[in-house]
């Protein structure tokens, strides 16, 4: 009984952290990112506002997308719905996929910056539309490959529960 108990808790933050409109990880992310971004186009003269870089007189709002929210809650997810992961290990997992989506996310905005002061706001708009529409996701996938090698973690998300429930389902 533990194991459907633990399955039912998994499931239900996951979907709270789904059907929730409260955005944490933009509200926690959003100043870190803009000023270490900001560090690395310091030879732009950026300057910051609450949600922006301007730099020659052009403002760069930064959205959820920009901050890579749904990057952290799709690594959140994998990790919920990962049988048997247990608390300390999905911390583990969490923090140290955040720290690598991060640091991929800056170097993300900081190259997209460049490309619109140097190149105009054209190349820009291809690159983005590319890194947002396909990368993105794909980068996240090999993130969980290399977090599930690094900690050896040999559950599938999700579909290892299935395989569980269709077995536990079979012997009774």
């Amino acid at each position: 009984m533990e194991y459907k108990k633990k399955l039912i808790a998994r499931i239900a933050i996951a979907l709270a952290i789904v059907l929730l409109p409260i955005d944490i990880f933009y509200i926690l992310l959003l100043k870190p990112t803009l000023y270490v971004s900001s560090i690395f186009l310091s030879s732009y003269k950026p300057i910051i506002t609450n949600d922006a870089i301007i730099i020659n007189n052009i403002v760069l709002k930064f959205i959820s997308a920009c901050i890579a929210t749904l990057a952290y809650v799709l690594l959140l997810l994998l990790i919920l719905l990962t049988k048997d992961l247990g608390f300390k290990n999905g911390v583990k997992l969490f923090l140290t996929g955040s720290i690598i989506i991060f640091i991929a996310n800056i170097i993300r905005v900081d190259f997209l910056i460049y490309a619109y002061f140097e190149y105009g706001s054209n190349l820009f708009s291809k690159l983005h539309l590319f890194i947002w529409q396909f990368l993105s996701g794909i980068f996240v996938a090999f993130v969980w490959v290399f977090l599930s090698y690094i900690y050896k973690i040999r559950n599938i998300p999700v579909y290892d529960d299935i395989k569980e429930l269709y077995n536990r389902s079979r012997k009774n």
